[in-house]
């Protein structure tokens, strides 16, 4: 029945990502219960109300890793539908946000790094353009990004775009609280270097 759904639902996303704008206010938690239940109970319109109110900050927090747009849309719809797969597995008591950001994130830092294993260092200028959402940096800091790791991108888009805290971040990437630190020290005095101290911890 999941399998199912998932190939129904599919059709559904595709058209939504191309409807406009998705980069709204996010829902409330109850809202987002409400969604999340209808959902699991096979509502195809629940799974895409939820792809809306989730899609722009995911696809950008895709980007923003990957540093390619084909491929964060890719990323991006395959984390949404590698959530509605397993959802029958998901409390809904917890916000289904976080959820869906740890799947894109380590989407996309799988990419990157198989990117790198590949030596495909550079990068044709078309895919290289941001999608455009509310939560936009900087061309300059967007660039800057290509400096660092893909852990390390990881960690300062969960912290500077999507706004996790340290703790919540490595409870998302499953690793030490310390580590987070260290990623993002390192990663704020990379591109200090890059941009300059100030533009850099804006």
């Amino acid at each position: 029945m999941v399998a199912a759904l998932t190939r129904a639902s599919a059709i559904d996303l595709n058209a939504a990502a191309r409807s406009g704008p998705l980069a709204g206010e996010l829902p409330s938690r109850r809202r987002e219960r409400a969604w999340v239940r209808e959902a699991q109970a096979g509502s195809h319109e629940a799974m895409e109300v939820l792809f809306r109110a989730h899609w722009g900050r995911a696809h950008r927090a895709a980007f923003l890793i990957v540093r390619d747009a084909a491929a964060a849309e890719d990323i991006a719809q395959e984390a949404f539908l590698a959530a509605i797969r397993a959802l029958h597995r998901f409390d809904r008591r917890r916000p289904f946000g976080p959820w869906l950001h740890r799947i894109v994130v380590n989407r996309a830092i799988d990419w990157s790094r198989a990117r790198n294993l590949r030596r495909e260092v550079a990068e044709p200028s078309e895919q290289a353009a941001p999608p455009q959402h509310s939560e936009a940096w900087s061309d300059e800091v967007v660039g800057a990004l290509g400096v660092l790791d893909p852990d390390q991108r990881a960690a300062v888009v969960l912290r500077h775009l999507l706004e996790y805290t340290p703790g919540e971040i490595a409870q998302l990437l499953e690793i030490p609280r310390g580590t987070v630190n260290s990623r993002l020290r390192r990663a704020l005095d990379q591109l200090a270097e890059e941009l300059g101290p100030t533009e850099a911890r804006a």
